[in-house]
This record gives structure tokens, C-alpha cells and sequence, in this order.
């Protein structure tokens, strides 16, 4: 099977994001795609996504990143087939092909709850370099499991960013700080923001009372090694369960 075909298994057609939401993604860096997971839906994966961090503890996350004042986790693959919505579903799918082509793989697929008064993120791109606009090596999903908003460490961008020629690194003294243009991407439980992952972006700080969680299914150019080598995780259950098209999203 071949990653076209892969893509129209899952339900991938040339129309399947909207000329404006093309354009609007083109032009800003990031697309909200509002409605993706019904309620229920949220309800489900938040409680697995608290049932996950309680089980695994201090280990919580290791297989790619931990980070004080998160409730990070990791390698979600494999924790439950109710996560397999965030590298199946196909307006997600036709956003990766539309920014990365058609030979993409997910990279990771990761969770981050910031914790009350916590999740103060710098500026960053998920890319080690600036890159030519349109010469593009990665894309991420934040699957929305609350309702996003300026108190509870929403995520903020610096839309048109990605088309900058330039990396936060090399330009921001305090990353920390207020970047000119920037926004916050206020949107409710149930969407997923697509991001050009070279847009500038980083979380904000949590200034409520409840942890503020979403998901992120991180995806590359299919000659890219991933942030988490699926083949060297991927379980028989999870395998023998996925269709081959899934299997080929997952490169395993």
C-alpha cells in the first residue's frame, strides 16, 4: 500500500479541507478545525489520559519528554484505541498532506495537562532551524480536551511566523516574554488546531485551578526520523488491531 492510497482508505480527498481553510493555514501557520471530537469523546480521553498518569507515576511521559509542572505522556499509541482518532481521522490527515505532501508519517503522539499555575512555555518551532517557506519538515495537531482561553495556558502563536525565514532562537532575547503579533488561540474542547510546527508558538501559564490538557499528534516528512521510533514500540494489540492504512500513518 502506498501512502495515497493509505490516505483515501482513510478518507483523505483533495477536498477534504476547504479552499479557505488551505489558504487560512498557508498564510497563518495554524487552523483551528472546530468539532473534531464529539463530547463524549473529550470525556474518554481525559479520563484515560488521568487513569495513564496515575498508573504510570513518576515514569509518566519518559519515552519522549517530561516537563516540571505538566503531566506529560508519551508513546499514546499504545495506551488505549480510543487515541487511535488522533492519527486516523481524516481532516487532520488532508491538513499533514496539504503542509508536508503526501509521504508523511505521525512522528509522535503525546499528551501535556499544564497544572495549575504552571506550563509557561518560551517561544519555539519544533524544528532545529529556520527553513525556506514551503519547504516544510514538520506539522503537530493539539487535540483540545479543555476549553482553551487566555487564563487556563492556552497556546499561543505568531501567525505568518513559519514563513519568516527566521528561528525564535536566533531572534528572541527572552522567549518567555510578549512577542509582537502574537495570539492566543482561544477554542473549545473538541477542536484540534493544526500547526505548521516551524510557526513560532509555546504554551502560556495556567492561572486557574484545574489542569488545561491536550494531545499532540506530531507528524514528519516521511524521510524524517520520528521523535518516537513507532516500530520499536508499537505492541502486537495495538498491530494486529489497526487496518493498513493506520499501519502505514504509524510506519510500522
Amino acid at each position: 500500500m502506498t501512502m495515497e492510497e493509505a490516505l483515501f482508505e482513510l478518507g483523505v480527498r483533495d477536498d477534504t479541507l476547504t479552499k479557505d481553510e488551505k489558504s487560512f493555514l498557508d498564510q497563518n501557520g495554524y487552523l483551528p478545525l472546530p468539532g473534531i471530537l464529539s463530547p463524549d469523546q473529550v470525556a474518554t480521553l481525559r479520563a484515560r489520559y488521568d487513569e495513564r498518569v496515575k498508573k504510570e507515576g513518576e515514569d509518566a511521559g519518559k519515552e519522549v519528554h517530561q516537563e516540571e509542572g505538566t503531566h506529560r505522556l508519551a508513546d499514546l499509541v499504545n495506551k488505549g484505541e480510543m487515541f487511535e482518532v488522533c492519527f486516523t481521522h481524516p481532516r487532520v490527515l488532508a491538513a499533514m498532506k496539504h503542509v508536508l505532501g503526501a509521504n508523511f508519517k505521525i512522528s509522535s503522539l503525546n499528551g501535556r495537562a499544564a497544572l495549575p499555575g504552571q506550563g509557561l512555555q518560551g517561544i519555539h518551532a519544533d524544528w532545529a532551524n529556520a527553513v525556506e517557506p514551503g519547504d516544510y519538515f514538520v506539522c503537530n495537531s493539539i487535540w483540545l480536551l479543555s476549553d482553551f482561553s487566555p487564563e487556563n495556558g492556552a497556546t499561543r502563536v505568531v501567525p505568518g511566523s513559519h514563513r519568516g525565514r527566521q528561528h525564535p532562537r536566533d531572534v528572541l532575547e527572552d522567549p518567555k516574554a510578549p512577542v509582537p503579533n502574537e495570539l492566543i488561540i482561544t477554542e473549545k474542547a473538541g477542536t484540534v488546531v493544526i500547526f505548521n510546527a516551524h510557526t513560532w508558538h509555546g504554551g502560556t501559564l495556567n492561572s486557574t485551578n484545574k489542569p488545561r490538557y491536550g494531545l499532540h499528534g506530531y507528524y514528519c516528512r516521511r524521510d524524517q526520523k520520528q521523535q518516537l521510533v513507532q516500530k520499536d514500540y508499537i505492541q502486537p494489540q495495538t498491530y494486529n488491531r489497526l487496518s493498513q492504512a493506520a499501519r502505514m500513518i504509524l510506519d510500522v
